[in-house]
């Protein structure tokens, strides 16, 4: 979890004299950056904030998540709230200005989905096995009208091993691939970037193929990232810059750094992000206690940022 004309064009969203994200404008982009790695988390702990019910926060509790998120997009809540109620993480982001959820066709009627090993269609789906999954933005191979811009993620039922994920801020790697690179943002900001094919079943043509850039912006400047690192069901745009940016980016999302926290969800512990850069590891089940987690996503971002 940044700008050429040809994204911005696409989104309609003017590139102003004051956008960090701007390319040309070196001034902005280091006031930002320095505001960036000063106020930037070094642990986990940082990111955590106790609540003692996240469907109804008090003021403090909202200002702390709202501090957290604000330095890199992303808090964890802890509480005692852990029964099977999918109402706790659409209470939540209601409080944020979260309001326009993405109904996609595997989620319960609500809009939220269940997370946990599932048969008939969903076991498909990597999500709802116990394999691991790869570092992916959520909704990558979503139209720019269905862009999943935030999410939560409320654990009911953590699993007997395993089912950590890791998290990274996407302006921090944006941060790091244009300090290494500026032409690595260039070419992550080209409309062609990275083409998600279309999707068959019986029926022919589930999803239709979706082609897009890495980084774009919101109609307010917010920078977004779209990015999976699965190697199948995905065409990278076959020119030197693009190839070289995402070998860069595999690298460092295969490092240690301090950028890059572990956290493992317990029960009443929930996830509230921008859409981050996130993986999860392979779990094995308890058969008598499965790891159950709920998704909301949605097309807001969330607010007072």
């Amino acid at each position: 979890m940044i700008a050429v004309l040809l994204s911005l064009q696409r989104l309609d969203v003017p590139i102003t004299m004051s956008s960090p994200f701007d390319l040309t404008n070196e001034s902005a982009y280091q006031q930002w950056r320095e505001q960036k790695l000063a106020q930037a988390p070094r642990a986990i702990e940082e990111l955590i904030v106790d609540v003692r019910d996240p469907r109804a926060l008090s003021e403090a509790e909202h200002g702390a998540l709202m501090q957290r998120i604000r330095r890199c997009n992303m808090a964890i809540y802890a509480s005692a709230a852990h029964e099977e109620d999918s109402s706790i993480p659409r209470l939540l982001g209601r409080q944020f200005g979260l309001d326009h959820l993405d109904a996609n066709w595997l989620a319960d009627e609500d809009g939220v989905s269940e997370i946990q090993v599932s048969g008939g269609t969903r076991s498909g789906f990597i999500p709802y096995t116990d394999r691991p999954i790869k570092w992916h933005t959520d909704g990558y191979y979503n139209p720019p009208r269905r862009m999943i811009r935030a999410m939560v993620l409320h654990c009911v039922r953590s699993a007997a091993t395993g089912g950590e994920n890791r998290l990274m801020d996407h302006e921090m790697i944006y941060l790091l691939l244009r300090d290494a690179e500026p032409d690595f943002i260039r070419a992550l900001s080209a409309e062609d970037a990275m083409i998600i094919p279309e999707r068959t079943d019986e029926d022919g043509v589930a999803r239709a193929a979706q082609s897009g850039p890495v980084f774009s912006l919101d109609e307010k400047g917010a920078l977004h990232m779209r990015y999976t690192a699965r190697t199948r069901s995905i065409e990278w745009k076959q020119d030197e810059p693009t190839l070289a940016a995402v070998a860069f980016l595999d690298e460092l999302l295969a490092t240690d750094s301090p950028c890059i926290f572990r956290a493992r969800l317990e029960p009443g512990m929930g996830l509230l992000c921008n859409n981050v850069l996130h993986d999860r590891a392979g779990f094995s089940d308890d058969p008598g206690h499965p790891r159950l987690l709920y998704r909301a996503r949605y097309y807001d971002r969330i607010a007072g940022m």
